[in-house]
């Protein structure tokens, strides 16, 4: 496992999945770096994508995790921002393959979605996994250009 930080971000429907995922990953001697939210008031997921995947992108955190309602929406907004991959997934295979195949430094889950313990087996899945390069770095290098124009 190369992570060593991950920022994490939810809007108010992910707020105590957020603090679950937190632990659990400081437990497993992750450094966290909460963007937020940490209330149930509504916040609009897209300004906690571009906060929480800032972190990604200017290299303070390794990789990110973004939390929303169904983990939709904030993903749509995290793969507006430059330089981010992220991945919606809701079991651990994906999570596997956006790591292994996609070089996913993002995945998004949604709190209304699954519980708890599918989140972590996702999360523990994504982590256990890095990019395989190989034939995945002709595609990326697509995405990049897609993202370019």
């Amino acid at each position: 496992m190369n992570i060593k930080s991950m920022a994490i971000g939810s809007d108010h429907s992910g707020v105590a999945l957020k603090a679950f995922i937190s632990e659990e990953l400081e437990k497993l001697g992750i450094k966290v770096l909460d963007c937020g939210t940490n209330s149930e008031a509504s916040v609009d997921y897209p300004d906690i994508a571009k906060a929480t995947c800032a972190k990604v992108i200017d290299g303070e955190a390794d990789s990110g995790i973004l939390i929303c309602g169904t983990g939709i929406g904030i993903c749509i907004s995290a793969n507006k921002l430059k330089g981010v991959r992220a991945a919606q997934v809701s079991d651990e295979y994906s999570a596997k393959m956006a790591r292994k195949h996609n070089d996913a430094n993002v995945i998004c889950l949604g709190a209304r979605t699954i519980g708890p313990d599918l989140a972590w087996d996702i999360v523990k899945a994504y982590l256990q996994e890095d990019y395989e390069g190989g034939r995945h770095n002709r595609r990326l290098d697509k995405i990049r250009e897609l993202e370019e124009n």
